[in-house]
């Protein structure tokens, strides 16, 4: 008895030697010795001019033909007229009439160029929901030093940000080393097949191959997460893929004073409901896994020694990780119920039955993936599964934190926010930069906005806004990253 006590005491100090030894073998991944960027000297005109942007209704739709492209047009010539010299210095190209991609040359041909992409299209506002704006959606107005409108914060901050940025740039007679393609799409909103994948569709036909891609996607989260109220720069370095399923029930119909033990709705109903009660696998890797290993080292003791020992705490991260709707979409593909369609009368059976289920799909996961778990959770011939495929894409791949790109974008934040930290991050929407990978091993999802969760519901959402102050940020960060992309070895 008194070996086997002193044996399990040998193996608790092992176990603790190793848990201890994890925790503490890697310091902070932060870089250090950043000098703090020196303040830009910018006008307040930049933010009327991102107020007149919002003020075109350049709302996409993912019919082309319904479309106002009279706001689209005016919202090109307004950004022609307003940076005069990016217009006389870049070459513009139109693609599929509405998308934007601008070319500045650099001085050093044999560096890769690279790619600061965005979208200048906005969703709509839903109907019924103007009276809960502060703000007229469109009008831009001011109150104080805060614009509302939409596409303040998606995405017209990024594509007004970068351009006057360059502006700023060109003033000073600044060249990059390095060339820019500038892409800003039309329809992002709406699956961005029109804008953004033909910009990049046309890269690829010119054997375009870009050292790295920086999209919108990520945040600077000002409250921080629990267990850490530091400002984080989520820098995306993954988004998930994308899939919508239909179910569809087809039964006998007939009164509604003679029904069957389940009409159509009732199968289906019970379909999804086996469905949503066999979730997909969660997992810490990946992205997720970036993240933490990024945070660990700035924790308190017993978070940083659960997240640098995941091998043994797995289970209880996840759980924790998973009690909050954004917390559950970083580990896992998520599945969400969005449209049900039967039905004609109340004492009518239907016929027919339908829903359409949309999918988030984690990075390792695949749309083919999804349909093989729907088809196994339902267990049911009745009920068809189909895959609508005009939207689909599979998660992209994981960009190396360890590049360029990367170091870059990690330093430009320290210059410009010495108090936040920086991780990587899954980017759990889809944005237009999914359509770029072939282009480049590097895609990154980051604009610099601080955002609160009150803030992030903006996005879509009412009074969607931004401080003045942010956006002027946004535009000194891309004038940092511009400046500080010299071709060589990002130090730091």
């Amino acid at each position: 008895m008194k070996r086997f006590a002193f044996v399990l005491f040998l193996a608790v100090l092992v176990l603790l030697a190793i848990l201890f030894v994890n925790t503490y073998r890697k310091g902070s991944k932060q870089l250090q010795g950043v000098n703090t960027a020196s303040p830009l000297e910018l006008p307040d005109s930049i933010i009327n001019h991102l107020a007149q942007a919002i003020r075109f209704r350049t709302v996409s739709n993912a019919d082309p033909s319904q479309m106002d492209s009279a706001q689209f047009e005016k919202f090109i010539a307004y950004i022609g007229k307003t940076y005069p010299l990016i217009h006389s210095k870049l070459k513009l190209e139109r693609v599929n009439q509405f998308g934007l991609l601008y070319y500045w040359q650099g001085s050093n041909p044999q560096l890769k160029p690279a790619l600061l992409m965005g979208h200048y299209d906005v969703v709509p506002v839903i109907q019924g929901t103007e009276r809960i704006w502060k703000y007229k959606p469109f009008a831009a107005e001011m109150a104080g030093d805060i614009l509302y409108g939409r596409g303040t914060l998606d995405d017209k901050v990024t594509v007004m940000g970068i351009l006057e940025a360059v502006e700023h740039l060109l003033k000073t007679g600044h060249q990059p080393e390095r060339s820019y393609y500038l892409a800003f799409g039309q329809d992002e909103e709406v699956s961005g097949l029109q804008g953004g994948k033909q910009i990049a569709e046309l890269l690829k036909s010119r054997k375009v191959q870009l050292e790295y891609v920086l999209d919108e996607g990520g945040v600077i989260k000002s409250d921080g997460i629990p267990g850490l109220e530091k400002p984080i720069a989520l820098v995306g370095v993954a988004e998930k893929g994308y899939a919508t399923l239909e179910l569809s029930v087809t039964g006998e119909g007939g009164h509604s004073s003679m029904p069957p033990p389940q009409t159509s709705i009732g199968v289906l109903a019970e379909a999804i409901d086996r469905l949503q009660k066999k979730p997909f696998q969660a997992r810490l890797g990946g992205a997720i896994g970036h993240l933490q290993d990024y945070l660990a080292p700035e924790m308190p003791l017993g978070t940083r020694l659960a997240m640098s020992n995941r091998w043994l705490f797995k289970p209880a991260i996840i759980s924790m990780i998973s009690q909050s709707p954004a917390g559950n979409a970083s580990v896992r593909t998520t599945i969400a119920p969005t449209v049900f369609n039967a039905g004609v009368k109340d004492n009518v059976l239907p016929i027919e039955a339908s829903a359409r289920i949309n999918f988030r799909i984690l990075p390792g996961d695949s749309v083919e993936g999804v349909v093989a778990h729907v088809k196994k959770a339902i267990n049911n011939p009745q009920v068809k599964v189909e895959k609508l495929g005009q939207f689909d894409s599979n998660p992209s791949p994981i960009s190396d934190t360890a590049s360029l790109g990367f170091r870059l974008i990690h330093r430009s934040i320290k210059r410009c926010f010495p108090d936040v930290l920086v991780a990587p991050n899954l980017v759990v929407g889809a944005t237009d930069s999914r359509y770029y990978t072939g282009l480049t091993n590097n895609i990154f999802r980051f604009v610099p906005v601080r955002m609160n969760d009150e803030d992030l519901k903006r996005v879509h959402g009412t009074n969607e806004r931004i401080n003045k102050g942010d956006f002027k940020n946004v535009v000194t960060f891309f004038v940092e990253m511009l400046k500080g992309d010299r071709g060589e070895k990002v130090k730091g």
